[in-house]
């Protein structure tokens, strides 16, 4: 598996193109000062959902920290929802870089195994790392635009494992392969949800029985 996406990377996008979630209906900064106010009112947002959580989150409060007028807030984000999908999008996109870098030179059942067990063992460790990625992953539990958000993530990445597998073995059905890398994909987010509220050891071997029972359902015994 590839190491060139870093926890701190995933945490804070490692995408520069993205600076707001889909979702949100806010302007979107087009020169290189709009965008660095949006980066500035991002790392703000995270800054205070770290110390506080989201559900304390005052868009009063992430203007100051970041040093903008409130209307210029709600220019690039209209509400608190808007500010925590733009973060998620952020999350989504680092993952999703982690995922094909270590998805795509699989051409082996035991390659898929090590970079499947690797993804999950890094996701965990970022997780126990990183407050206001525990915090957006509980929060798609409520707000149905990370849960869609999660849902179009979980098929997208999903669609690439099964890709990996039809790789492997071309007879395989490729309907059977798309549920069963979505359902395995989206069981995994579950996995770290509940993991990441678990003391670390516990939660630790929580994702190392997903990661045997997922694995036993998408490969042949080794």
């Amino acid at each position: 598996m590839a190491e060139t996406v870093t926890i701190a990377e995933l945490a804070q996008g490692v995408d520069e193109g993205i600076t707001a979630a889909p979702a949100t209906t806010g302007r979107v900064p087009s020169q290189r000062r709009a965008r660095e106010r949006v980066e500035r009112i991002l790392a703000a947002a995270s800054d205070l959902i770290a110390r506080h959580g989201s559900d304390q989150l005052k868009m009063s409060e992430v203007a100051l920290a970041a040093g903008v007028s409130i209307g210029s807030l709600y220019q690039y984000f209209p509400d608190r929802s808007a500010l925590i999908a733009a973060l998620a999008a952020r999350y989504f996109a680092g993952c999703r870089q982690c995922i094909a870098e270590a998805l795509d030179g699989v051409d082996s059942a035991d390659a898929l195994r090590a970079a499947f067990s690797a993804l999950y063992d890094l996701y965990f460790t970022m997780f126990q790392a990183e407050p206001v990625l525990r915090d957006i992953l509980a929060a798609t539990q409520t707000d149905r635009t990370l849960q869609a958000m999660e849902e179009a993530e979980s098929r997208a990445n999903g669609r690439r494992l099964a890709d990996v597998l039809a790789r492997l073995d071309p007879a395989r059905d490729a309907r059977a392969l798309d549920d069963a890398a979505y359902l395995v994909w989206h069981l995994g987010e579950c996995t770290m949800r509940l993991a990441a509220r678990l003391p670390a050891d516990e939660g630790r071997r929580l994702v190392d029985t997903y990661k045997q029972l997922a694995l036993g359902t998408l490969l042949p015994p080794s």
